[in-house]
């Protein structure tokens, strides 16, 4: 009672946007499992496997959005790299679920990995080490990631590195990760990575009720992110994250050690992307070096931006309603996903510079100042045209 009684007035303090998120999560994460598995097949509202399977994945990416949001939108640290926090979230997941196939793979061996038993390992690798444990594995979901931001964020935001600097060493580590990925003698499959998984707990991956468990998980996983991030933003380390973002100078001439609270939130954010890593993997079915490839981190930003920088709940819409146009734009015009997408960041950027809730957030009859965009028109439009 004492929870609820805390909760409650924290949720209702919580953002119009925010609350009518996690009521969709509340209602999808019964719902669509429910028209899975319980509505027939042919029924106008049942809702097939690789729907489930492809939404699910959609909150994954929302997670991530947030936990970028949480760094760009209210601290100002802009990380080009945090695809590579997800992946390694990614890979902690992939590592348990390959010791859990045990003979069951094509050259049947007990411990090693099918791709080790190709490449003519003798033994496991010693930090592969445990990771036929759920708790250990999940541990390390969190744990590696946020050991990996620790380091590499201490360093960084001691020796005050901000602004593009920052963006460009993210992204260079991401990079680096990359290539180490893609080495065979790294024992993580190489260029194809981590695939063939067979089952979760106990639980064939295939299943429908699996796949149904893991869209819930997810959806509990985002609600839970989006509250563990408004609650940072919303106390007085929230407030001094702000001030960092905005004056970063003025807040430590006051006596704040800027790069503590940096090295927090950045530590946190990592840690969340590691959490939407893991619960994307099993729903793919698969993880590669490809992940850590710089242009999906940057990819994320571009979720943030178009959503709405600093709204927690605008980053989240962001991911999904770029990955649903994404996933069909893919299919129905493969040449120009990209032009649009790019457009669509520059038109937001522009001239809606809150994100797109920041236009769902005016009042009614408040519409953007286009008249720049008209400006652009009339010089690009050949005179008597119109």
């Amino acid at each position: 009672m004492e929870h609820r009684g805390i909760l409650l007035p924290f949720l209702l303090k919580a953002p119009m946007g925010g609350r009518i998120m996690l009521a969709v999560l509340a209602i999808l994460g019964v719902a669509v499992p429910i028209l899975n598995l319980a509505v027939p097949v042919e029924s106008a509202f049942h809702v097939p496997t690789y729907v489930v399977a492809l939404v699910g994945k959609y909150l994954c990416f929302a997670l991530l959005a947030i936990s970028v949001d949480l760094i760009w939108g209210y601290c100002g640290i802009l990380s080009l790299g945090h695809g590579a926090f997800f992946a390694l979230g990614g890979y902690a997941m992939g590592m348990y679920l390959m010791r859990q196939i045990g003979d069951r793979g094509v050259y049947k061996h007990p411990e090693l990995p099918d791709f080790m038993v190709f490449l003519n390992w003798k033994e496991l690798p010693w930090y592969w080490t445990g990771f036929d444990i759920f708790p250990f594995a999940m541990l390390m979901v969190v744990l590696v990631p946020g050991l990996l931001a620790l380091l590499f964020g201490f360093f960084a935001f001691r020796s005050r590195v901000t602004g593009v600097y920052l963006s460009i060493i993210t992204q260079a580590m991401t990079f680096a990760l990359l290539l180490a990925f893609f080495r065979n003698d790294m024992g993580f499959g190489g260029n194809n990575g981590l695939t063939d998984f067979k089952e979760l707990l106990g639980f064939n991956l295939q299943e429908g009720t699996t796949r149904a468990a893991l869209f819930t998980a997810s959806a509990v996983a985002l609600a839970g992110g989006y509250l563990v991030a408004l609650f940072i933003v919303r106390s007085k380390l929230g407030r001094v994250l702000v001030a960092i973002r905005d004056a970063e100078s003025r807040t430590r001439f006051l006596g704040y050690r800027v790069e503590y609270y940096k090295l927090f939130v950045f530590v946190i954010s990592a840690m969340m992307a590691g959490v939407a890593g893991a619960l994307y993997v099993p729903q793919v079915g698969i993880i590669n070096p490809g992940e850590f490839a710089p242009a999906n981190s940057i990819e994320i930003v571009v979720w943030v931006a178009l959503g709405g920088r600093g709204t927690l709940h605008g980053a989240a819409f962001g991911a999904v309603l770029v990955n649903f146009a994404k996933t069909y734009l893919t299919g129905a015009a493969p040449d120009f996903w990209l032009f649009f997408l790019g457009a669509l960041f520059v038109f937001v950027t522009i001239f809606l510079p809150k994100g797109i809730s920041g236009l769902l957030s005016r009042t009614p009859g408040s519409l953007p100042d286009l008249s720049r965009l008209k400006g652009i028109l009339a010089k690009l439009t050949p005179k008597g045209a119109l």
